[in-house]
């Protein structure tokens, strides 16, 4: 068995005994057919967002993960199982754009937070192109997630995953990826203020 549906139930039990997790909308991924890829947005607030949220979807996820991880070297094999890959911050990665854009294009499923780094605060900020890039560029669902709450232990969690995004009126006028990726951002930001 993969380490990816090994680690589903242990880390699934994790996150709902010790933060409370609730997942919303789940059914909506089932609007997607299964060999179309999905893109998922989602706010950023912690280092625990990456498997919070690949236990709340229901299907297998690839990440970006910042390149100074994968200098880690038992910390690399290990992320590298879980269908991570390394994108250089702070730059536009063209390399790792060309990996997001093929997984998805092989109607696999991608994990990004279109903010490009942690927003503590909780405050959901302005999204980087990234995100806009690959939504516009793919053939993927575009599907928003907004994660609601703190990491407190015994505390309470939320995962909303959204609707399916409609970018069709974007793709047909070529519209620029800053402007795809804040269209993104703001059905996050509209989804954490329904839950809330």
């Amino acid at each position: 068995m993969r380490l990816y549906d090994f680690g589903r139930k242990p880390v699934t039990w994790f996150f709902e005994r010790f933060f409370g997790l609730e997942v919303i909308g789940r059914e909506n991924v089932d609007r997607v057919p299964p060999e179309r890829g999905i893109l998922f947005c989602s706010n950023h607030i912690s280092n625990l967002d990456p498997p919070a949220v690949g236990v709340a979807v229901p299907r297998e996820l690839s990440y970006m993960a910042k390149e100074e991880l994968f200098k880690i070297p038992l910390f690399k094999q290990l992320i590298v199982s879980l269908n991570a890959f390394p994108v250089k911050r702070g730059a536009g990665d063209r390399q790792a754009l060309r990996t997001a854009l093929q997984i998805l294009n092989e109607g696999r499923n991608l994990l990004m937070f279109p903010e490009g780094h942690r927003n503590k605060s909780g405050v959901i900020g302005p999204a980087k192109p990234g995100a806009g890039f690959l939504a516009l560029r793919s053939d993927a669902a575009v599907i928003p997630v907004a994660i609601i709450g703190r990491y407190k232990l015994f505390g309470k969690m939320k995962i909303v995953i959204g609707e399916p995004i409609d970018l069709s009126e974007l793709k047909a006028r070529k519209a620029k990826a800053g402007e795809a990726a804040e269209a993104i951002m703001e059905r996050i930001k509209a989804l954490k203020a329904s839950y809330e």
